[in-house]
């Protein structure tokens, strides 16, 4: 295949990628560790696709802009697998997209996923099993929400499980010591 085809898909993916969602609807919770930097204007479906209508608003964790992956660059070795993670602030723009189009779940979604971006996958994947029914104990999920919130200021997250802890109760699901 040639790569300047293969570079074109590369990129429509990662585009597309970037486009799957909403972005930020300002509430206290994202604006206040990860709010996106923007010049004030509010996106709207117009935005959307992000990657491909607005690219200069993307960037990767390392401060890469869209534009600067190419595969050339991920050839040669100049592009590495942190150039290539999501940032927080452009999951809060997806956000805010989807709730311009009325996709408020998914806009939720998103919103939880960009406060989870900074904490470790093994932690996720702790959470994740905890939260599975009859694997933790009320304090042990209300412990998990307090580090969410006190640690990753994933106020939203820590909600969630809070909710969880008391739907549990609620239906008996919580583990027994």
């Amino acid at each position: 295949m040639d790569s300047k085809k293969l570079e074109e898909m590369i990129r429509e993916v990662m585009a597309s990628m970037e486009t799957g969602g909403e972005a930020s609807v300002k509430t206290e919770a994202n604006t206040a560790s990860f709010g996106p930097v923007r010049t004030g204007q509010k996106l709207s479906v117009d935005d959307y696709p992000l990657g491909e209508k607005s690219p200069e608003l993307i960037e990767t964790p390392t401060g890469r802009k869209l534009d600067d992956l190419t595969l050339e660059k991920l050839v040669n070795g100049e592009i590495h697998s942190k150039d290539l993670k999501i940032r927080p602030e452009t999951l809060y723009m997806q956000a805010e997209i989807a709730e311009a189009a009325n996709r408020k779940a998914f806009a939720r979604n998103l919103r939880r996923a960009a406060e989870l971006i900074p904490v470790e996958d093994d932690k996720l994947l702790d959470i994740y099993n905890a939260l599975r029914p009859n694997r933790s104990s009320k304090q042990e999920l209300l412990d998990i929400a307090k580090d969410l919130e006190d640690n990753y200021k994933a106020t939203i997250n820590a909600a969630l499980v809070r909710n969880a802890a008391e739907v549990y109760e609620k239906r008996d699901i919580l583990r027994r010591d």
